[in-house]
C-alpha cells in the first residue's frame, strides 16, 4: 500500500485516477466481504454460515476483478502513450497510428466503465451486509458503500475525459448516458445503505 501510494505521488503519470478509482472500489468490496466473513463465524449464527459464505465468495470475486482493473487501467494508459509514439512519416504510418490511438482510447474508456459496473454490482453485497450482517461491523458496510460510490464517480470522470478523443460518437453518447445513470443509481444505493447503518448505530 505504501509503495502504491508513493508511485501514485511520483512524477509518473500512471497509476492515476483510474487506477485509484478501481482500488477504492476494491476496498469497498473487501470491507463488505470482511463483514460477511465475520458474520459467518459469529457465535450463535452457526445456521447462517452457508449464507454468509456465499456472500463472501461473491465479494472475493468482485474484489479480485477490481484489483485486476487497477493494473488494467495503467496498462490502457500506457497503450495510448505507445500509440502516440508510433511513426507518422507517411500516409500509411499515419493511418496505422490513428487506428492504434483510437483502439487504445476506446480501451481507456472501457476499463473505467467496467470499474463503474463492478462497483455498482458490489452494492448488492454491501447493502446485504449492512442489513443482515454482524451488527458490530455495520459501520464497515457503511464505509464500503462510501467507497463504492466514490469508485463509480471517480471512474466516470476518467470515462468523460477520454471520450473526447474518440471518433465513434454513437458509442460515446451511449457510454455517457449509461454512466450518468449508474452515478444516479449509486447515489440512491449509498443513501439506502447509510440509512440502515445510521439506524443501527443510533
Amino acid at each position: 500500500m505504501r509503495a502504491f501510494a508513493n508511485e501514485t505521488a511520483s512524477e509518473s503519470p500512471a497509476p492515476g485516477g483510474g487506477s485509484i478509482a478501481a482500488y477504492v472500489g476494491a476496498l469497498g468490496a473487501s470491507l463488505a466481504t470482511m463483514v460477511a466473513n465475520l458474520s459467518s463465524h459469529k457465535r450463535g449464527w452457526d445456521k447462517r454460515w452457508k449464507t454468509f459464505s456465499n456472500w463472501a465468495e461473491k465479494g472475493q470475486a468482485l474484489k479480485d476483478r477490481l484489483l485486476f482493473l487497477v493494473d488494467e487501467d495503467t496498462r490502457s494508459f500506457n497503450s495510448i502513450i505507445d500509440a502516440f509514439r508510433l511513426p507518422k512519416g507517411n500516409e500509411e504510418e499515419q493511418k496505422l497510428r490513428k487506428e492504434a490511438i483510437q483502439k487504445a482510447t476506446r480501451r481507456a474508456i472501457e476499463v473505467p466503465f467496467e470499474v463503474m459496473k463492478v462497483s455498482l454490482r458490489s452494492f448488492e453485497l454491501i447493502q446485504a451486509m449492512a442489513d443482515i450482517g454482524n451488527p458490530n461491523s455495520v459501520s464497515d458496510a457503511g464505509v464500503g458503500a462510501l467507497c463504492a460510490r466514490t469508485a463509480i464517480y471517480s471512474a466516470f470522470l476518467n470515462v468523460k475525459i477520454n471520450v473526447g478523443d474518440l471518433d465513434d460518437k454513437n458509442y460515446v453518447k451511449s457510454v455517457l448516458k449509461e454512466g450518468a445513470a449508474m452515478c444516479r443509481e449509486a447515489n440512491k444505493l449509498e443513501k439506502a445503505v447509510l440509512k440502515i447503518v445510521e439506524s443501527k448505530i443510533s
